[in-house]
């Protein structure tokens, strides 16, 4: 399936998948920008970049074969295989980007908006009740294996 059909097929967690893919890019940009700041907004960039690696071995399945990670953590990632503990895992992101606000109006709100989107993706593909699918382009469906 190529990257066209996979957005064509309406299956939510595809969309999900790939929102998660620049929430990464974006957690990571704006962790580093509002990591300069000199205030608390720190805390909030410290998390928004942990949060981008921790997005990255949950959408890049791949990555777990090839990274040397510890058990304790490839049993973390591994509880997230669900479109509804996706979702609940952006959502929580999402919420501690929220709450940056609380310290001043940054960036960080972008990640906020972003995160929230994905989880929302992931909630509805799981009331559609539709099937996780990862996308091949990212590792998914077998990709890992023809590596090994």
């Amino acid at each position: 399936m190529t990257l066209m059909e996979e957005f064509k097929s309406r299956n939510f967690s595809i969309y999900g998948q790939w929102t998660g893919v620049v929430c990464i890019l974006l957690c990571f940009a704006l962790g580093i920008a509002n990591i300069f700041s000199f205030s608390l907004v720190i805390i909030f960039s410290v998390i928004c970049l942990v949060c981008a690696f921790i997005i990255l071995f949950i959408e890049i399945p791949l990555l777990l074969r090839i990274c040397p990670t510890s058990p304790a953590f490839d049993n973390f990632i591994r509880k997230f295989a669900t479109n509804y503990t996706r979702a609940a895992i952006y959502l929580v992101m999402s919420i501690i980007q929220w709450l940056s606000l609380t310290l001043g109006k940054t960036s960080l709100v972008a990640a906020a908006v972003l995160l929230l989107i994905a989880a929302i993706f992931y909630a509805l593909a799981g009331i559609k009740g539709q099937q996780f699918q990862s996308s091949k382009t990212l590792g998914g469906q077998g990709v890992a294996q023809m590596i090994v």
